[in-house]
């Protein structure tokens, strides 16, 4: 009998040395597994605020997209109106040099309707003019000689003769002068016009490229903050794991702890470790119920012994 009781002692000697063992590893773990959950909690934070701030630049560069859109589609809308403009400036334009041009040959003399060679085109201002540099600037070149030198030579004597007959036959005109000046005004009036709508023009490409711009870094940043959205799931979901394994490793600690206490028996302190087990026991019946603990009271449960 004596021999089954020193058996008996030994065998739970030993389980003791195991359990305690065991209670140590599981403290480690439950240690382990609470500083990686803060961990991936501090992350889930960063990874929050970065989103945040990130989805926050985002909505300021769409109102940019949105407003650089508007202005494009304003310039657009100017571009048409002083394109019209521009139409009514051309026809202006032509409008005055037809009356020039009718008023010129209505005023040349009677010898000189008919052109060179015998061509039905009628000689004008004009094209006397376009003749005339022409002809001086062949001669410049040197691309007439001989013959041909002195030919061209009359010929821009009579071209230039010309001229100022139908010049001083023009000056005595008023309404060919009215005429001239309506077209002076008129070709103004089309290069402001045109003017404008390069800028107009101008000004909306750049609006354009602007918004292409703006949208390009809506994408770029809208891009990381889906990332961070990504990185703080992962972070959230890796946070809750070591959770759940800090609590499985509590209970196991607990579970371990009460079997150690049952062996110790109506060691010195019974009162006192009551005490501590009913504390525990609340806390593990807290846990057990899905209410959460506080990381003091989590922190608490784990040192007890």
């Amino acid at each position: 009998m004596g021999v089954l009781c020193e058996q008996v002692r030994r065998s739970m000697s030993e389980m003791k040395e195991i359990l305690e063992e065991r209670r140590k590893m599981v403290d480690e773990k439950a240690t382990k597994y609470r500083t990686t959950r803060d961990e991936w909690n501090q992350k889930t934070k960063e990874n929050t605020a970065a989103r945040n701030e990130l989805n926050s630049e985002v909505r300021e560069l769409i109102v940019q997209v949105k407003e650089q859109r508007e202005i494009r589609e304003q310039m657009n809308d100017l571009v048409r109106e002083k394109k019209n403009a521009r139409q009514e400036a051309n026809s202006k334009v032509r409008e005055a040099k037809s009356i020039i041009e009718k008023s010129s040959i209505s005023n040349q003399p009677q010898s000189d309707n008919r052109g060179r060679r015998g061509r039905d085109r009628p000689e004008t201002i004009q094209s006397l003019s376009r003749e005339l540099n022409r002809l001086e600037s062949e001669f410049e070149r040197g691309q007439h000689t001989g013959k041909n030198e002195t030919k061209v030579m009359k010929r821009m004597k009579d071209i230039s003769s010309k001229l100022k007959r139908m010049k001083s036959v023009e000056d005595s005109n008023d309404d060919l002068k009215e005429a001239r000046e309506a077209l002076r005004n008129a070709i103004e009036l089309q290069d402001m016009a045109h003017e404008e709508v390069q800028k107009a023009a101008q000004a909306a490409q750049e609006a354009h490229d602007l918004m292409l711009q703006w949208n390009k870094e809506v994408d770029k940043q809208r891009e990381k903050a889906e990332s961070c959205h990504r990185e703080l799931r992962r972070s959230k979901k890796e946070a809750d794991k070591s959770h759940h394994l800090y609590i499985v490793s509590l209970r196991c600690l607990h579970s371990i702890q009460d079997i150690l206490n049952a062996f110790k028996g109506s060691d010195v302190g019974e009162g006192q470790r009551k005490d501590a087990r009913v504390e525990v026991q609340d806390l593990m019946s807290k846990l057990m119920s899905g209410d959460t603990l506080s990381t003091e009271e989590l922190m608490q449960l784990q040192k007890f012994d």
